[in-house]
């Protein structure tokens, strides 16, 4: 299987488990907040995550994905049950995974990122080992270690997990934590003070900004 076919196959897998974790949550529950996105309940969270796939097919993907995008699209399903949401998704999954293996599988991140923060806010763990999830924390470790600094002053990191790394190992500063913790720490889910708990050797600060790459970090720890 190829590498996009793979990454369509992770999509569509974590696709279904979100279906099936808002399926069996009671109404109420899908009223909570979510931790990691507080401004929205978790069905405002299913309704980003719905309207993402709307906007992708039609042509409509700001490069930031910027807060009047992502709001948009949970305002124009205000009045949507997650029924509703859920069936609208499964009709526009076929269209997108025929448009990722075209145009690229961003649209992974997403939803693996998403699924956790659902997770979160029903108190439903889960899905922390899968490949979908390893493949987005690789791809957003590229991303904080391009944002990083790295120059005389200060040489580098290195991100130690359970059987994960990523840096160079001889890097002054130190973080270890478990291999999903990381892949949460690099989405902008995981506290400067935890990423300083981690820090085994030099001084984590300096990196804080390329951590808060998704958004600012969350003042208390998340209920994962």
């Amino acid at each position: 299987m190829s590498e996009v076919e793979v990454e369509v196959a992770e999509w569509r897998a974590a696709h279904e488990r979100v279906c099936a974790l808002v399926e069996a949550a009671e109404p109420a529950a899908l009223e909570q907040r979510v931790p990691a996105c507080p401004d929205w309940t978790a069905r405002d969270l299913l309704s980003h995550v719905v309207g993402l796939a709307a906007d992708v097919l039609a042509g409509d993907e700001p490069d930031d994905h910027d807060d009047a995008w992502t709001q948009a699209q949970v305002d124009a399903r205000r009045d949507r049950s997650a029924a509703e949401l859920v069936a609208e998704w499964r009709a526009l999954a076929g269209d997108l995974e025929a448009w990722m293996r075209e145009h690229g599988t961003r649209s992974l991140n997403d939803v693996v990122i998403h699924e956790q923060d659902l997770r979160s806010a029903l108190g439903v763990p889960g899905a922390r080992d899968t490949e979908g999830f390893a493949i987005v924390r690789e791809r957003r470790a590229a991303k904080f270690h391009d944002a990083a600094p790295d120059d005389a002053s200060r040489p580098g990191i290195v991100l130690v997990g359970d059987t994960w790394s990523s840096g160079p190992a001889d890097a002054p500063t130190r973080v270890r934590a478990s291999d999903f913790d990381l892949g949460r720490a690099l989405v902008s889910r995981r506290t400067a003070q935890q990423l300083r708990d981690w820090t085994e050797a030099g001084d984590v600060e300096p990196y804080l900004d390329a951590f808060a790459g998704l958004g600012p970090l969350p003042e208390a720890p998340l209920p994962e």
